[in-house]
């Protein structure tokens, strides 16, 4: 009896121990999917993120740069990246930044395309001194073969590091 008891209460233990491995999986591999660039964070639900539609295709990032370290807003997924303007004075609620020459929008998706003519526009749907969000949709043409891709339901979000 005590043996059985003994394997019963074993045999607990590595099956609680798996699922709480397994389940945090995912979160390890943004971790360390994170880590394989330099000067990047995971994304996580309570802190940096981005996300878009590339030509309808849901595109989510993995890791970002902070803002303070790149100048701009940028989400990565694998080798692809989104980049978008960073200026603190832009961040407050409600601003809308639109992009054109002077505020330029960044996409890299692996296909040979050198982007240009970037046209869209950011709001600004909450800022404080922890974090700010923002929407944002683009188009931009292949400079190769004149296609035009649009990068739609764009949602992004920061966190402010305090002077």
């Amino acid at each position: 009896m005590k043996y059985t008891t003994g394997i019963l209460l074993i045999a607990a233990i590595v099956y609680s121990c798996s699922s709480r491995s397994q389940s945090a999986a995912p979160e390890k591999s943004k971790e360390i999917q994170a880590a394989s660039k330099p000067g990047t964070v995971a994304v996580s639900t309570a802190g940096y993120t981005m996300q878009a539609k590339i030509d309808g295709k849901e595109w989510i990032a993995t890791s970002m740069v902070p803002p303070e370290v790149a100048g701009r807003i940028i989400g990565y997924y694998k080798e692809e990246y989104i980049g978008l303007p960073y200026s603190k004075s832009n961040l407050v609620k409600g601003k809308i930044i639109l992009l054109g020459e002077d505020e330029a929008a960044d996409l890299f998706i692996k296909n040979g395309c050198l982007f240009k003519n970037v046209r869209g526009k950011i709001e600004i749907t909450k800022a404080d001194e922890n974090s700010a969000e923002g929407k944002f949709y683009f188009t931009t043409v292949c400079s190769n073969t004149n296609k035009t891709f649009s990068v739609t339901d764009g949602f992004f979000r920061i966190l402010l590091t305090k002077n």
